[in-house]
């Protein structure tokens, strides 16, 4: 099982902006340094806690200041620019990182966003199918592209002033083929949106949170996909993302990640929590659907979902939820504020050096066993 890493972020309001850039790009950097595999980094334009205004831009200044670790839009929302951009760009970093790009993306959700950019009354989920449709046609294609969907708003071609000769008319290609590994988040039970994944040979990665059991709806639904397409369901590419916090000591890992007022786990599940409510998704927290909404508090919620302890506790914690979801490919490791910076870079390290080689010493043999 491979060990990734995923920031919104979520940052408390009162901090220096630039501080919080320096901090997310420090923490991708120590990433590296500890052998995650890859790291995705979300973006919004309206949120100033999510302060990451555009994932790709932002990966790109962590290009030379990483070696391995593949840099992941966590996601490009795809109703915020037209896909000729996001087609271009996407390639040109692919080109900048020769190779260490995945392309992670959603519609966009974030309803502030939306009336910014004057779009709030549009259909995102439908301005996101069509954009992927574009942006795959122009990498798949050649130039004058000419392409033209039907009830699809985004018409691409350079036909009319295509001059070869020059290098006019032609947008540029990947530099993995076909293209790079395109992701998308899953943030709802029984999502459909993962069928279509499947369908595509798009890779799921599962939000942080929801709740095990609404978690492990969603392998269901990408392997359904993936027959679809007439293709087999590959564990290795769904990623699951988890809030964890690994301490020396199991005082410091529960205040730290769960009982302190000043925990950034709190902070980070109190905003969740909010922003949810406000758009009334709180249901993902729920158990059972007929749960009254009341019974949904941020003690609860913590309880539920952060995986904190000492690495023997969260080793255990992981091996649990593994019980319930089945096996997946990653452990996508959810980012905090750093409150206190040292016990934040304990914690990824402890993850990288002590957790998940005990994690994958354990499932190996039950991997090779079921192969073999």
């Amino acid at each position: 099982m491979r060990l990734g890493y995923f920031t919104m972020p979520v940052h408390p309001l009162n901090r220096n902006y630039t501080a919080t850039l320096k901090e997310d790009r420090e923490t991708i950097v120590f990433c590296d340094e500890l052998g995650f595999y890859d790291a995705f980094v979300g973006e919004h334009l309206t949120d100033q806690a999510e302060n990451i205004t555009n994932s790709m831009l932002f990966q790109a200044t962590l290009i030379n200041s990483t070696k391995n670790i593949k840099l992941a839009t966590g996601t490009t929302n795809l109703s915020h620019m037209h896909p000729v951009l996001i087609a271009a760009h996407a390639a040109m970093f692919d080109h900048l990182s020769e190779g260490r790009f995945i392309l992670g993306i959603s519609p966009g959700a974030l309803r502030s966003d939306a009336e910014a950019l004057g779009i709030i009354d549009e259909d995102r989920n439908k301005m996101f199918a069509e954009a992927i449709d574009v942006i795959i046609g122009i990498w798949e294609g050649e130039s004058p592209y000419n392409i033209d969907l039907n009830n699809n708003r985004f018409k691409v071609s350079t036909s009319k002033t295509r001059y070869p000769e020059v290098g006019y008319g032609i947008l540029p290609k990947p530099y993995q083929k076909p293209y790079p590994e395109i992701v998308g988040t899953v943030v709802a039970p029984f999502s459909k949106g993962v069928i279509a994944m499947g369908e595509r040979d798009f890779h799921p990665l599962s939000a942080n949170f929801l709740l095990p059991k609404w978690v492990a709806t969603h392998w269901k639904n990408y392997s359904e996909g993936k027959s679809n397409a007439n293709k087999k369901a590959s564990i290795s590419d769904w990623r699951i993302a988890r809030t964890i916090f690994v301490a020396d000591d199991d005082t410091t890992a529960k205040e730290y990640g769960k009982y302190n007022i000043n925990s950034p786990y709190r902070f980070y599940y109190s905003q969740i929590l909010k922003k949810l409510i406000r758009g009334n998704r709180q249901a993902v927290f729920k158990n059972h659907p007929e749960e009254p909404d009341d019974s949904i508090t941020l003690d609860r919620v913590i309880e539920d979902l952060v995986i904190c302890g000492t690495v023997d506790s969260v080793v255990e914690q992981i091996l649990e939820f593994r019980e319930t979801t089945g096996d997946f490919g990653e452990l996508v490791y959810a980012g905090m504020d750093w409150v206190d910076e040292k016990l934040s870079k304990r914690s990824l390290q402890l993850m990288a050096e002590e957790v998940m080689p005990r994690v994958n010493t354990h499932i190996e043999p039950q991997e090779q066993s079921a192969t073999g």
